[in-house]
């Protein structure tokens, strides 16, 4: 396929060279020149325009920080590509953004997927994310094989909106199991319990869960982490952030009961302010009870 990939960053660059790698031509676009440098170095083709990347290609990819720069950049291109391309927005938005994009794509008569991703830096560079796509058989279909390079996994959680959806609803629950991951270790720790030990009762028992098995937030326990790495992410805790802001925006929206993930949200936000970017999500664990009581 010809393949438009616009954003290049952390995610974008590598998703696009493995595309690339795998035999599609990918034409990719950033406005932020170090940043496209860095996605050519690894064998993507750089446009000299947005437009210029969207001219005849067959799927149009997009990885952008918010919704309001995403519908920007669809109302940017949309008339430029060919009737029945797929426009396909991996980006993590608010679900009214992406049921807005959606909604402009059918207009101009293209097809459209929301398809967000989880797996981090690492499940981009590896091919192994997982993506959650919202939008038409038709349009899924024709994606998929992309998806089976990009990722490891892709559910089609239904029309469009569904795949944000799916993403703010698994990522409100992770903040939250992180945090009660890290009151439990905190705990132990004040126990005087190993905290290996506690690693092995917990991993087999009715508390496993991923933020433990496998991201456990203490150094030295479980599969290797970013704890093991001084907390370089990983994933940033001020990307956790946005998504659980996303969650209770969606919360508000539906009038949803979500109390854990309130507080989820307003930990996250003290971490963030305390330690700005660069930290991991699962750093939480050196901060909470300085958090808890600020």
């Amino acid at each position: 396929m010809k393949i438009a990939f616009i954003g290049l960053g952390n995610m974008g660059g590598p998703m696009a060279a493995n595309l690339s790698t795998a035999g599609h031509e990918v034409l990719g676009f950033d406005l932020n020149q170090e940043i496209a440098q860095k996605a050519a170095a690894k064998g993507v083709q750089l446009a000299h325009s947005a437009e210029g990347a969207v001219e005849g290609a067959d799927v149009v990819i997009s990885m952008l920080p918010n919704g309001n720069i995403v519908l920007s950049v669809y109302k940017q291109l949309l008339g430029l590509a060919n009737k029945g391309t797929v426009f396909l927005d991996c980006s993590t938005i608010d679900v009214k953004s992406a049921e807005e994009a959606h909604a402009m794509a059918k207009e101009a008569g293209m097809l459209s997927l929301d398809a967000p991703v989880s797996g981090g830096v690492g499940g981009a560079e590896a091919g192994t994310l997982t993506f959650m796509v919202g939008g038409s058989d038709d349009a899924y279909g024709k994606a998929k094989p992309l998806f089976d390079i990009m990722g490891q996994k892709a559910v089609h959680c239904g029309a469009g909106g569904a795949g944000q959806a799916a993403k703010i609803c698994n990522n409100m629950l992770l903040a939250i199991s992180m945090i009660g991951t890290a009151e439990a270790f905190n705990l132990a720790d004040k126990l005087n319990l190993d905290k290996s030990a506690l690693f092995d009762v917990i991993s087999t028992s009715s508390g496993s869960c991923w933020s433990v098995n496998t991201y456990c937030p203490v150094p030295g326990v479980g599969p290797e982490s970013p704890a093991d790495r001084d907390y370089k992410p990983g994933f940033d805790a001020s990307l956790m952030l946005k998504d659980l802001k996303l969650s209770q925006d969606a919360a508000s929206q539906t009038d949803s009961a979500t109390p854990l993930g309130a507080h989820a949200t307003s930990l996250y936000e003290k971490y963030v302010e305390k330690h700005g970017v660069g930290h991991d999500f699962s750093g939480i664990i050196n901060d909470l009870d300085a958090l808890n009581k600020a």
